[in-house]
C-alpha cells in the first residue's frame, strides 16, 4: 500500500555539503523531517557534485519517511560557469557581462533535457538562450535553426 504523503519541501543545496544548519534545518525540522538523515543521504548521492548548487524535491510522507529526488542545476548558474562571470547584468538589456557559443548553449541543453518541458533539442536551446539574454550574456554566432 502506497504512503500518503504529507507535504513537499523543495530546496537548493551545494552537492556533498548540506548540513543541518539554515535554510536546510528549519525548512526540513518545520515538516518534522529527520535532518541528520537528509544530510547524510544527500551528500552520499552527490559526492561526484561537489560545491554545485542543486535543487532537491523532497518528498514527506504522514510517518515522517522521506524521498527526495536531486535535479540538474539551473540553467543561470551552468551559464554563468559558461561565460566565467560571477553574477548576470543589472540592465541586461543594456549592459552585458558575457559570452557563451552555441556549442555551450547545446550542452546546457542536453544536460538540463530532463528538467525542462520541451521535447525537442532545439526548444530547449531556445529556453536556455532566452535565460542567457535576460541575465545579460551574450550568445554569439549563428543559431543552429537559423540556416
Amino acid at each position: 500500500m502506497a504512503k500518503e504523503v504529507s507535504g513537499f519541501v523543495r530546496l537548493q543545496c551545494k552537492g556533498g555539503q548540506a548540513n543541518p544548519a539554515p535554510p536546510i534545518g528549519p525548512a526540513l525540522g518545520s515538516k518534522g523531517v529527520n535532518i541528520m538523515e537528509f544530510c547524510k543521504q544527500f551528500n552520499a548521492r552527490t559526492q561526484d557534485k561537489i560545491g554545485k548548487i542543486l535543487p532537491v524535491l523532497l518528498t514527506v510522507y504522514t510517518d515522517k519517511s522521506f524521498d527526495f529526488v536531486i535535479k540538474t542545476p539551473p540553467a543561470a548558474i551552468q551559464l554563468m560557469e559558461a561565460a566565467k562571470v560571477q553574477k548576470g547584468s543589472k540592465e541586461p538589456n543594456r549592459a552585458k557581462n558575457g559570452k557563451v557559443t552555441w556549442a555551450q548553449v547545446e550542452a546546457i541543453a542536453k544536460d538540463k533535457m530532463p528538467d525542462l518541458n520541451c521535447f525537442t533539442l532545439d526548444s530547449a536551446m531556445r529556453m536556455i538562450a532566452g535565460t542567457a539574454r535576460s541575465m545579460g550574456v551574450t550568445v554569439e554566432g549563428k543559431a543552429p535553426w537559423d540556416n
